[in-house]
């Protein structure tokens, strides 16, 4: 067992630590306590005994030394078999036997007989401090099983460390493999003796790993993986902790008595969710009602085995206060049972039970709160309040009529427990009467012996104490000064004796066996100085103070350890508590060493406090009835009738392990009626909510995307009109409510990656924001006015929610200063002066990584920016460019467009660790006169593609599109005369949710383009990342059941008749994408089949329709219509674009038939957005548009489409995780490329969950993202391959070498640690997401070793004469049969001119608020689609377009506000693909004027 009096030492640790002298005994007076003192030369710590003994281990940090003392403390022995080697010491928490000596590298030591014998055993890794803050995880049951967690950070880790685990299951004589790559390491199932006792057997050797995600290594993907054969298996099961799925995000897990607790966070928020469970097999998510919460902002405190108790943080955490929860038996239902719990910034909490007796605890609250909740600095008022009834009530300490108050939790003194131990009843404390807690320097010593029902003052002044001899003797020692004196009572504090120590100490404990029944202690201090300090351990033995042994005369048999007002013995978990106690006044000591007190329970009647809601019952608001969560499930046989009963549960039951007898029986089963089985009838039709705004139009909208592991159900949107009004609504545009009524609101700015934290920017200094998704509003004052550079002047740090960067502006000049926060905008400070533009990198290794862009000589007017970096706030900064024109970041790429030295051409450098920058090369057989415009797009498949313009004139743009490899340096070429917009957009668009799926739109008439002719334009579509692109095949119907003329077979394209699209350069809202990453496989489309795409308005143009990823399409209406994809695709939705309607059309089995819904009966309505939520898993849709024709109403206005009442969409669907292809309502589908058999993409065949289309359900909760399984990996093909660098794709696909140049040197990967081989190129290389095996290996056919590795080489590779001339002559037999691979015919137009510089748009990650409603992607994993435009004069803003100008001016110099008839305009974040997903694929051109975008400048370069 811990000792309770842990060593908590304040002073700073010298150099050595050594024993210097021997101990030396000092003989008290004849009736005091024998003295041993023991000098050494600094501070031991980590002192603890083994339970039961008097053998006590310490651990001397600075020398690496452990020490052991058999006799309590009186002499002290080296532990040699890990001298100078030990880093820190275990005790094993459940077994008095056994300890750990955890070494400085990978040899450790291990003792089974407390520390006589030691035995060494290796790890063969460094450790990993996983589970609790150590390398261990201790089975409570069986002692000789131990899981280790370890790192390995050998080569081949990227730089890195991977955390893998080890068990051992024979105190680690033999110590084998649990499972690799586990960043969260892996515990014992069995954490504590009290868990899952019903079901021992069956969990003995169950094991919880936290291992990184099949999609990413990022913390949101994590999941908890579970197994009983230690992985001998596979990689284990995934517990369906939350409603019967599985969830991601898995933080930590924990025990607590009998319940395991598992912290999840999606990954967009903060905010937490705990799923607990008593037995692994059902579990629960635990309900704090309308409270929130957060990372690192709870506490889960001392618990029974009956309730838990957790403190949720309630205030600014710079000066933190708490309420408090106890939760039901299961830990299911939280209440709150006391407010305003003094906390500190560390999570501590003023909060400690009385030990050993039930629901006794001390709690220390915040008086004055109401002056501390809004206050960053405000002093709290402490005072100390004691609950005698498991937190029902609460009632103040007092003393002779006074409020006493004392310290606890988070000013410890006191090593462990702070206020008593297994002495029966007897409790002590430093503190002070009056009306708060003072400092603990004005503090008394303060003594109970009724369990803190009445107190004395014991000594004046303050002290360190202890219990001893099961509370015969208490021991104390002054705190602070130095002192000679120890002072002992032996009558529960009413009197206190001296004795000498010889020796002037600075006590820094007291301490003595955790059960404390011993007469002995051991005091730590210093003595003396500076260099002259000593550190003295002196054991204080009183076992010779009394010649006498307590008799029975000398005990009180039955003490009651709690007591009503009346003083009678009262009841908790229905039953009386005694002890047998030694009286206060007998002259005597307990001869027991090492034996408990004896405890002994009287059972009560039972009252109601006896019993708890039943499962699937919550408690009502008043608290007095349970009632149901859910529709009650009805026995067989009953409830024919409606009017009908059934004998089920009251709602109640008794508290498991509550002894009360007789009394009331809530749990007995009561008649109910048949209703109550009955769920709310559906309607059967849909609803709509319309709302008026009396505004021109809507300026901007953003949704609060929930994540997985948020609470409550609400779908909350904040929206800004252009008069500068702003609403909520919690309920998806049902009804919304003005918000911040009193203040000018001209810009709205969502935390990218926290999507309940959204900040509100005034005409003046001050700027609002919201942490909770509106519940409550604050404020914060910025240093400066908002720059004026046409940049977002406020950007957000990826993993702290509270760090800030500001952009102000200097008074007296034009020069923008970068200023930073990381308490969410209480204190700013200066972080670069004459800057462009800051940002914040990820990297999960260098948090404060910071790159910026600096005018040289800080000076604007130079127009030279360089590019810096720094991971400490810039108290330090490094160079990295001296002339840039911007950087960008996607995903796990940095990208920085650098000027070259005349000035006429641009040039990109990469990084992926945002320190070692690398050129890109771009392919060979690719030119441009001047590289001046680039679009950075997608990088999500671990390469950038990247668009270089080749046409920059108005109206005739386009370019080629490059693929990077994985480091983004060596590019190849994808597709040439893929079409560009003005702006810089570019027709290319990733499929969200599944792999390489990719669709653009070709310029096919280059050479008239180039002329001045107006484009011509044909959509494809690649499966495989761009390797390999086809026309869209097109069907032969359209909706109508008519022929698409040119179409000669269905779904066959041909290159006079495909299906071609319109995409993102036509789009008025650039965030609507094809399709939803939680509705994988489909897509939807406008545009026309024929030899090319036609005007979005003609009467060709059909709305189409794809449920297998574009292999095949289908027309469903007629004319162009927009669309949103609801409950994750089960329900899809679709209106009529720009036209006049009064209808809506709905499809629920994925477009194969279509409903028509009127939602405006009695006038026309022209919409101009429909919207869901980002995750695109509500049942519910926004319109936003406004009345025209007859009888229409001025301004603007919403219409909520609610589909939640459809009887089709009433019951939620039944996913089973274990046996997912026999699910009633859910099939695996199999995506593939349309060329390759056996459904390989990208090397392997993925099956995803997809709900079947005749389910008459809804999704519910969110289906996992990205494959659920990946069956198996496939062999090579050359669909996995791309051509190399250097090589260019020939007609007939196969890659040849361009000519004048030389092949790529591969022997540069011999750089690379661990690299003992180098593969000769051959033109192709494979595609960064293959996972393909054997097989057609094109980029692996002659293998060369690395220098230094010949000989090795030579031995592994060396042939025989036989089988070389075997090999020779099956070679020559076989080279007639050498053909080329045949692919499809790809048109290679060149069309390359000179350009002028542009702009560039580099995009970071989708933080970037960009002109149009727009979702997040990349590190968000809800949409992926182009990021950035690169030109080369005016930058624009990649966040908040509002921002374009001054703040302090008119929000409508901010962004295109509409006129005319329709009076709305294109704002940000409108759509699912918004706010929640905030991280917009391309930065907004809505403020460059033409002239900028087209390069004006032209003459001078």
């Amino acid at each position: 067992m811990i000792l309770k009096r842990l060593l908590g030492s304040t002073t700073s640790l010298l150099a050595a630590l050594s024993l210097l002298a021997v101990p030396s005994l000092v003989l008290a007076k004849k009736d005091g306590p024998e003295i041993s003192k023991t000098k050494f030369d600094t501070e031991l710590q980590d002192i603890f005994y083994f339970d039961d003994s008097n053998i006590i281990l310490g651990h001397d940090p600075d020398l690496g030394n452990a020490w052991r003392s058999d006799d309590a403390g009186a002499t002290w022995s080296l532990i040699k078999d890990a001298e100078g080697e030990a880093l820190a010491v275990y005790p094993h928490p459940w077994n008095n036997q056994r300890a750990y000596i955890l070494g400085t590298d990978r040899d450790h030591w291990v003792t089974t007989n407390q520390g006589k014998s030691w035995s060494r055993w290796n790890s063969g890794h460094q450790f990993a401090m996983i589970a609790n803050g150590r390398p261990f995880s201790f089975h409570a049951r069986d002692p000789k099983k131990v899981i280790w967690n370890g790192q390995d950070c050998s080569p081949g880790f990227l730089g890195g460390c991977s955390t893998l685990s080890y068990y051992t299951d024979d105190d680690f004589a033999h110590a084998n493999t649990l499972t690799k790559g586990v960043p969260g390491g892996c515990v014992w199932a069995v954490q504590t003796p009290m868990f899952g006792e019903a079901f021992a057997e069956e969990i003995d050797n169950r094991v919880y790993c936290i291992r990184s995600g099949p999609k990413s290594i990022f913390g949101s993907d994590y999941r908890l993986t579970g197994s009983d054969d230690f992985f001998k298996s596979g990689e284990g099961v995934e517990p369906a902790i939350n409603t019967g799925r599985a969830v991601s995000g898995v933080l930590s897990v924990a025990a607590v008595k009998n319940y395991m607790v598992v912290a999840a966070k999606g990954e967009n928020t903060d905010e937490l969710a705990l799923f607990v469970t008593d037995d692994t097999i059902t579990w629960h998510r635990a309900e704090f009602g309308q409270h929130r919460i957060t990372e690192e902002a709870y506490t889960i405190l001392e618990s029974t085995n009956y309730s838990m108790q957790v403190d949720v943080l309630g205030s600014r955490s710079i000066n933190p206060m708490g309420y408090l929860f106890s939760s039901n038996s299961n830990g299911t239902y939280f209440t709150r049972i006391i407010d305003y719990t003094n906390r500190n910034i560390w999570g501590n909490v003023d909060f400690e039970k009385v030990a050993d007796i039930q629901g006794i605890y001390l709690v220390n609250t915040v008086k004055n709160w109401e002056d501390v909740k809004g206050a960053l600095n405000g002093e709290k008022q402490v005072v100390t309040q004691i609950t005698f009834d498991d937190g029902r009530t609460f009632q103040d300490l007092t003393i002779d009529g006074d409020r006493l108050h004392l310290h606890s939790v988070t000013e410890a003194r006191i090593g462990g427990r702070i206020f008593s131990s297994p002495a029966p009843g007897i409790v002590m404390g430093v503190g002070n009467t009056g009306k708060q807690l003072k400092s603990w320097e004005e503090g008394d010593l303060y003594v109970s012996d009724d369990a803190g029902i009445t107190w004395r003052r014991a000594l004046k002044g303050p002290h360190l104490y202890e219990f001893g001899n099961s509370g015969a003797i208490l021991v104390a020692i002054e705190s602070g000064d130095s002192t000679s004196v120890i002072q002992y009572s032996l009558d529960h504090g009413r009197t206190w004796h001296k004795a000498d120590l010889d020796k002037k100490i600075r006590a820094s404990f007291i301490t003595t066996v955790p059960d404390s029944t011993t007469l002995s202690f051991v005091v730590g201090g210093a003595h003396g100085s500076g260099f002259d300090e000593e550190f003295y351990l002196i054991k204080v033995d009183f076992a010779g103070l009394h010649e006498r042994t307590c008799g029975k005369g000398d005990f009180e048999e039955k003490w009651p350890a709690r007591v009503d007002e009346k003083g009678n013995p009262s009841c908790i978990m229905g039953h009386k508590q005694f002890y047998r106690r030694r009286k206060a006044e007998a002259d005597c000591v307990i001869d027991d060493d090492f034996k408990d007190p004896e405890i002994t329970f009287e059972p009560c009647e039972c009252t109601k406090a006896d019993f708890e809601c039943d499962f699937n019952f919550e408690r009502s608001e008043d608290r007095q009835e349970c009632k149901p969560v859910e529709v009650l499930p009805v026995p067989e046989g009953v409830c024919k009738n409606p009017g009908d009963t059934f004998l089920g549960s009251s709602g109640w039951r008794k508290i498991p392990g509550n002894a009360c007898k007789g009394g009331i029986d809530m749990a007995k089963e009561v008649e109910r009626p048949c209703a109550d089985t009955i769920g709310k009838p559906a309607t059967g039709e849909v609803s709509s909510e319309k709302t008026l705004f009396n505004a021109a139009g809507f300026s901007q909208w953003f949704y609060l995307e929930r994540e997985s592991t948020s609470h409550g159900n609400d779908e909350t949107i904040i929206m800004l009109t252009t008069e500068q009004d702003i609403y909520l609504t919690k309920d998806h545009g049902k009804t919304w409510a003005p918000i911040l009524q009193d203040e000018s609101i001209v810009a709205i700015m969502p935390n990218p990656k926290f999507h309940d934290a959204v900040y509100f920017l005034t005409d003046s200094s001050k700027v609002f924001y919201t942490v909770d998704r509106g519940e409550r509003f604050d404020s914060f004052k910025v240093p400066k006015p908002p720059s004026n550079n046409k940049l977002p002047v406020l950007k957000f740090h990826p993993d702290y929610k509270d760090w800030l960067l500001w952009s102000g502006l200097e008074n007296t000049q034009d020069r923008t200063n970068i200023y930073y926060s990381t308490d969410r905008g209480d204190n700013w400070k200066t972080l670069v002066r004459g800057a462009r533009k800051c940002d914040y990198i990820h990297r999960a290794d260098k948090d404060q990584l910071i790159f910026c862009e600096r005018y040289q000589k800080e000076d604007p007017e130079t127009d030279v920016l360089e590019l810096l970096s720094s991971d400490n706030f810039f108290a330090k900064e490094e160079l990295i460019y001296n002339n840039i024109l911007d950087f960008a970041t996607m995903n796990e790429f940095i990208i920085v467009a650098q000027k070259t030295e005349d000035g006429r051409d641009l040039h990109v450098d990469t990084s992926v660790d945002g320190q070692t920058f690398a050129a890109a090369n771009f392919p060979r057989n690719f030119a441009v006169k001047h590289q001046q415009a680039y679009t950075v797009m997608d990088s999500s498949t671990h390469a950038v593609f990247l668009h270089v313009t080749v046409n920059p004139s108005q109206g005739q743009e386009y370019g080629t599109i490059i693929k990077s490899n994985s480091n983004g340096t060596n590019y190849v070429k994808v597709m040439d005369n893929v079409n560009r917009d003005t702006p810089g957009y570019v027709d290319f668009e990733k499929m969200p949710g599944l792999e390489g799926v990719a669709m653009i739109n070709v310029v096919a008439n280059v050479e008239g383009v180039n002329d001045g002719n107006k484009k011509n334009l044909k959509s494809m579509i690649s499966h495989n990342d761009g390797s390999d692109w086809s026309l869209l095949p097109p069907p032969r119907k359209d909706a109508n059941g008519g022929d698409y003329k040119c179409v000669k077979e269905d779904q066959k394209a041909t290159a006079d008749c495909s299906l071609h699209v319109h995409s993102y350069t036509e789009r008025r809202d650039k965030s609507a994408t094809f399709g939803s990453p939680t509705s994988v496989g489909i897509m939807m489309a406008v545009g026309n089949v024929g030899s090319q795409l036609d005007r979005k308005d003609g009467e060709t143009t059909d709305t189409f329709i794809t449920s297998d990823a574009g292999i095949t399409w289908k027309s469903v209406r007629k004319g162009s219509f927009m669309w949103e994809y609801g409950d994750q695709g089960s329900i899809i939705v679709i209106v009529a674009e720009e036209r006049a309607t009064r209808s809506v059309f709905y499809s629920l089995d994925e477009g194969d038939s279509w409903e028509e819904y009127v939602f405006s009966p009695d006038v026309d309505m022209e919409i101009s957005y429909i919207t869901t939520v980002p995750s695109d898993n509500s049942r519910n849709f926004l319109l936003w548009g406004r009345e025209v024709g007859s009888g229409n109403k001025p301004g603007v206005m919403t219409v909520n489409l609610d589909f939640s009442e459809l009887e089709e969409r009433h019951r939620q669907c039944v996913l089973d995780e274990e046996d997912p292809a026999n699910s009633k309502d859910y099939y695996l589908w199999e995506p593939r490329h349309p060329f390759q058999n056996e459904n390989c993409l990208f090397g392997h065949v993925a099956q995803y969950h997809r709900k079947k289309k005749d389910a008459q359900c809804y999704n519910g909760v969110r289906l996992e993202e990205g494959p659920h399984v990946i069956v198996r990996n496939c062999t090579c093909s050359r669909q996995d391959y791309e051509c190399d660098y250097n090589y260019q794709r020939l007609g007939d696909g196969t890659c040849e070498l361009v000519p004048g140049y030389e092949p790529p040197d591969h022997k540069q990967v011999c750089e690379n640690k661990g690299a003992r081989v180098w593969w000769e190129p051959t033109g192709y290389r494979k595609i960064p997401l293959s996972t393909c095996e054997g097989g057609q290996e094109l980029d692996k056919i002659v293998e060369q070793p690395c220098p230094g590795f010949e000989d090795e080489f030579a031995k592994k590779h060396g042939l025989s004469g036989i089988a070389i001339f075997f090999i020779l002559i099956v070679s020559l037999a076989g080279a007639g049969g050498i053909g080329y691979w045949v692919w499809d015919q790809y048109n290679k137009r060149g069309g390359l001119s000179g350009m002028g510089f542009g702009q560039i748009h580099l995009g970071e990650s989708l933080s970037n608020v960009a002109g149009g409603p727009g979702r997040s992607s990349g590190e968000s994993p809800l949409v992926t689609i182009p990021v950035a435009i690169i030109a080369a004069v005016v930058a624009v803003a990649k966040t908040l377009p509002l921002l374009a100008t001054s703040l302090f001016r008119s929000a409508k110099g901010y962004m295109p506000v509409g006129g005319g008839s329709r009076g709305t305009s294109t704002g940000p974040y409108r759509s699912r693909d918004a706010f929640a997903n905030r991280r917009q694929d391309y930065s907004d051109p809505a403020f460059v004027e033409d002239d900028e975008l087209l390069g004006d400048d032209d003459e001078e370069v």
